[in-house]
């Protein structure tokens, strides 16, 4: 993995941590930030899930070329 798809999943998983932080902890809701929030936070979640996955299939790819003979 490349140092910059680390950075690229670390900056869209903090993103996501920090507007469920923000919904959360807010005491009342900001109406205006709402859209934005969400569709920031669903951009992030498909960059980390793509990302996951890729790494779930490469670790099965690996493993099961070891058990092959």
């Amino acid at each position: 993995m490349a140092a910059g798809e680390t950075e690229t999943f670390k900056s869209h998983y903090d993103n996501l941590k920090r507007i469920a932080e923000t919904m959360r902890t807010q005491s009342e809701p900001d109406i205006d930030q709402l859209i934005p929030q969400v569709d920031s936070a669903l951009a992030s979640y498909k960059v980390c899930k793509h990302r996951l996955d890729t790494v779930k299939r490469t670790l099965d790819e690996r493993f099961g070329a070891e058990e092959q003979p």
